[in-house]
């Protein structure tokens, strides 16, 4: 039996390199690709920046050792669509932007005829809709990673309207190769498992700091004391962004025109005064230190 092929992760951002890097810990070869090559240093910095907090977590623990540079060594960086071509897997992971999602697709099924799947780590755009980009939208499947992807288990394979049963068989077998575990989604709405049930959450939680109820830090304290969560959902939504996270509401509002995803004067005020969260210094938290240190070269 032949070696697997690449892994090609079209996007460098947070999730992009995150999906790199455990790609590549699992052992594939990867094609991290990326619009601009400031873009895929800062990729670089950030999987670098991981990998030696694992080595740290791991020292002395039992683990089995990681070896950041043999990770890194399987990285492949390229700001060339081109270069996907050889693929057997086809991530795709830019912003939530259905169109240029759309364009994206529409390339990688010119480029990438051999990749036995195509699939989109969107967090609420319905499959279908991307796959209608493509002349073969049975091989198109979501694959909802979570951030950050070194560290979350889960993984949503969330089957389209014409995605092969074959598809979706492969999608959960690399999710399992990668070290997580997969859910399955079978009907393709908006949101999908997750994102709608946690999108509520955090609207609900920005409207009762909006209206003086609480403070961000006695909310995020209470949702982790009382409900078990590891982060509270104003920490969670400063991780992903909450320009990301802005976008994945319209998203749900447009598609189902339920007040519960409409967006708080809050979120949007937050987002245009560029406090999108931990990337860039503050949120609804102040993560001054971090941003010095993504000034630095890890941002």
């Amino acid at each position: 039996m032949s070696a697997p092929g690449p892994v090609a992760v079209v996007g460098a951002g947070t999730m992009g390199a995150g999906l790199a890097q455990v790609a590549a810990a699992a052992g594939r070869d990867v094609i991290l690709y990326g619009r601009t090559g400031a873009g895929l240093d800062r990729a670089a910095a950030a999987i670098e920046a991981s990998l030696a907090r694992i080595v740290r977590r791991d020292a002395g623990g039992g683990a089995a050792p990681t070896d950041p540079a043999e990770v890194l060594g399987r990285i492949h960086r390229t700001n060339d669509l081109g270069d996907c071509a050889g693929a057997d897997v086809v991530i795709e992971s830019i912003a939530e932007d259905l169109a240029a999602k759309q364009r994206v697709f529409a390339e990688l099924d010119r480029i990438c005829a051999g990749a036995g799947i195509l699939a989109t780590n969107t967090s609420g755009i319905p499959i279908g809709l991307i796959a209608r980009a493509t002349a073969r939208p049975e091989r198109v499947v979501g694959t909802h990673f979570f951030s950050p992807v070194p560290m979350m288990r889960l993984c949503e394979i969330v089957r389209g309207p014409d995605t092969s049963d074959a598809v979706v068989h492969a999608a959960r077998a690399f999710a399992a190769e990668i070290g997580k575990e997969s859910v399955l989604v079978d009907r393709d709405t908006p949101g999908f498992i997750t994102t709608r049930l946690l999108t509520v959450l955090i609207l609900e939680a920005i409207r009762m700091v909006e209206d003086g109820t609480c403070r961000a830090a006695d909310l995020d304290r209470a949702c982790q004391l009382g409900f078990g969560h590891p982060m509270g959902p104003l920490a969670s939504v400063d991780l992903s962004g909450l320009d990301v996270f802005q976008d994945v509401a319209a998203g749900l509002f447009r598609a189902t025109g339920n007040p519960a995803f409409e967006a708080p004067a809050l979120l949007g005020d937050l987002v245009a005064a560029g406090h999108h969260g931990r990337k860039t210094g503050r949120g609804f938290h102040d993560y001054a230190d971090t941003a010095a240190q993504a000034g630095a070269g890890a941002r």
